[in-house]
């Protein structure tokens, strides 16, 4: 190891360590154990330009075990991205630009959010489809415009996830030789040692998913060692490659090798011990050679250089392939193609009952040739979720005989939290937009990724069918009831639950327009009628007023639905003043995050003040309190059976709700009706 190199590795290992140490919070054994390894991959391999750190073909970067953040940081300041000596020292503190783990809205050159285990190494299997898929699209001979590597660092916790085991499950069966995964293998984790329950052959599982398997016995020290199994990872062009790195956690440190060095400071004598045995200052914190930077300097002076390379092979790209090069271009930019929302359908009520996944399908097919850039599948249900458009090339390697790189279309298999985590990275890769398709019940596999979309701002659709109790027979294991509840208290959200043909298009519409959110759409198994008073416009309000029955000025009743439930609340209204000469309003109220950033004068023109209101929803009344004074739905699990006798059951039919709905206007008759939704 020459001098330099040794001063660079050390210079990470204590600068993680300072940071640590004055958070008085962190987890400072990961980054000095990974020092080599990462200062190896970043100054000899990562093809990245920190002056522009949104550049489309730079190699990425994961970190997975998030929580060694510090160890990304220290690197992300020595190449120079917007990470200064301050921000190191600011570590973990409320408003810093170091975060106590990576996330990608705050830290520039952070690709994807990380911390819970297992989730990076997921979103990079996602990126390396993604830039496969891009590859396929867009590279000409001669013309390689895209063709970056994936890397990422992962350690034991994140080998032990499941998201992790689905995710690299299907990155060996896609042959995603661009993706190369330094495996932290330190034996150490926060109850102690990985013999107390990890003693599996890691590297024989992922042979048998068929990835490329290597090893470096002592990553404290061989750069050479790692520098060849890397260069043997980037030589291997159809498998992935896991290459297991044997460190010790906190190098250097009175503690190492011992989960007392995993997630607390070092502590004042062992951090100056630390800085003695590398031969720094103790008395100095947060000391940087000119040396160092100059290293680092360099490789981004070389990173900048490929960028310039990359603009120049663009100019004759463009020339050769000019509308190739507008369409990835456009991509790249974020923009829509022009005009592609006049795809959408629209319904009359002259239309025929539809299912709202089967309204689904019918989008999908609409807009698949005009919005490219959209790639997606089904954990195995494609069949049901009605996913695959017309036409559809699946996302296979050419070799298998069931696709190519080109295709769009991704089977995930039975693996539904892999799906969401690899939507998550193919999203984060950036000139893509991905789907991710499933029951709605089954997103609650998927819930540690799914939250990270809303966290990391990327705009991924999960399309969830089977949304309510109407699935019918498959039962209360099937039927969500709290999931949807789940979902809205989930910040940065769209939920969608479409009525007919014209709100599910509205749901697309928003969902695909919002470029800085996730969105669910929950959709039925059954038929629903188009309604009268329905459009697309107004849904993209999120709630709005359908239509009135009855007679006169006042309004006696307000009556909110969604999805399946807003013929019901058409249907009561309907029994109401036929039978009972009130004048009931019906609002629909298809995505209540929509409707919640409307003005506060729309919002009351849509729930008027000073009228009973009840909401009909055949999932958990939980949340509908703010909105309504009497909600209607289920508080229990469902139940087995055909789907007309289900709603019976749980009394989700016109007599009943209309019953419930006479007595709350009987309450209310010498009562004040109080005003609901108030902001203060």
């Amino acid at each position: 190891m020459t001098d330099i190199n040794k001063l660079s590795i050390n210079t990470i290992r204590v600068l993680a360590a300072d940071m640590v140490q004055a958070a008085n919070s962190g987890h400072p054994g990961a980054p000095m154990g990974c020092a080599p390894m990462a200062h190896v991959l970043f100054t000899r391999f990562l093809k990245a330009n920190p002056k522009n750190s949104k550049w489309l073909n730079r190699d990425r970067f994961v970190l997975s075990n998030g929580h060694g953040c510090a160890l990304q940081y220290v690197l992300l300041h020595l190449m120079g991205y917007k990470v200064t000596l301050d921000d190191l020292k600011n570590f973990r503190q409320l408003g810093s630009n170091t975060p106590g783990h990576p996330e990608n809205t705050h830290t520039d050159g952070i690709e994807v959010t990380t911390g819970p285990l297992g989730q990076g190494i997921s979103n990079a299997v996602g990126m390396a489809i993604a830039e496969r898929h891009l590859a396929a699209t867009f590279n000409k001979p001669g013309f390689p415009v895209i063709d970056n590597t994936v890397y990422a660092i992962a350690g034991d916790g994140c080998l032990q996830e499941g998201v992790a085991s689905e995710a690299c499950s299907l990155a060996g069966h896609l042959q995603l030789g661009n993706l190369i995964v330094l495996y932290d293998s330190n034996g150490i984790q926060i109850d102690g040692s990985t013999k107390l329950g990890f003693t599996e052959d890691v590297l024989e599982r992922y042979s048998s998913y068929g990835w490329q398997t290597l090893a470096v016995a002592d990553g404290d020290n061989d750069l050479e060692g790692l520098t060849r199994a890397i260069e043997a990872a980037k030589a291997e062009p159809n498998r992935p490659t896991l290459i297991k790195v044997e460190t010790t956690i906190g190098f250097g440190a009175a503690k190492a090798g011992t989960e007392g060095v995993h997630g607390a400071p070092l502590g004042a004598e062992s951090l100056a011990a630390v800085k003695a045995l590398f031969d720094f200052d103790p008395a100095q914190k947060f000391s940087v050679s000119d040396d160092v930077y100059r290293l680092y300097g360099e490789r981004a002076a070389e990173g900048a250089r490929r960028e310039e390379e990359w603009h120049a092979l663009m100019a004759r790209y463009a020339q050769a392939h000019p509308e190739l090069h507008a369409e990835l271009v456009r991509r790249i930019e974020g923009r829509l193609p022009q005009g592609w929302e006049k795809a959408l359908p629209r319904y009359t009520p002259e239309d025929k009952p539809v299912a709202t996944r089967k309204l689904s399908e019918t989008v999908i097919n609409a807009i698949a040739g005009v919005v490219p850039e959209l790639i997606g599948g089904s954990a195995d249900l494609t069949g049901s979720n009605l996913t695959r458009w017309k036409g559809a090339v699946d996302f296979q390697p050419e070799s298998t005989g069931l696709g190519n790189y080109a295709g769009r279309y991704v089977r995930y298999g039975v693996r539904e939290h892999g799906m969401a985590a690899i939507s998550n990275g193919i999203a984060a890769y950036g000139a893509n937009i991905p789907f991710a398709s499933t029951f709605l019940n089954f997103i609650s596999y998927a819930a540690g990724a799914t939250r990270l979309s809303a966290l990391s701002h990327l705009r991924v659709l999960y399309i969830m069918t089977h949304d309510s109790i109407g699935l019918g027979e498959d039962g209360p294991t099937h039927q969500p009831i709290e999931t949807m509840a789940m979902l809205r208290a989930t910040p940065n959200y769209l939920n969608f639950r479409p009525a007919d043909g014209n709100e599910v298009s509205a749901a697309y519409l928003a969902a695909l327009q919002h470029s800085d959110r996730p969105s669910v759409l929950s959709l039925t198994r059954q038929n629903l009628p188009q309604l009268e008073g329905s459009s697309i416009e107004s849904a993209l309000l999120g709630g709005y007023n359908l239509h009135t029955y009855g007679s006169g000025d006042k309004i006696d009743l307000l009556i909110v639905g969604t999805g399946s439930e807003t013929s019901l609340a058409v249907d009561t209204a309907k029994l109401l003043a036929s039978e009972h000469a009130l004048n009931v309003k019906v609002v629909s109220m298809p995505c209540l995050e929509l409707f919640n950033a409307q003005s506060d004068e729309y919002r009351h023109s849509v729930l008027t003040p000073g009228v009973p209101s009840i909401s009909v929803e055949a999932l958990t009344t939980f949340g509908w309190h703010k909105y309504v004074h009497r909600p209607i739905g289920i508080d229990s699990f469902g139940a087995s059976g055909p789907v007309d006798k289900l709603y019976k059951h749980f009394g989700l039919v016109p007599d009943v709700v209309a019953g419930k709905a006479l007595k709350l206007i009987d309450y209310y008759k010498n009562r004040p009706v109080p005003t609901l939704d108030l902001e203060f």
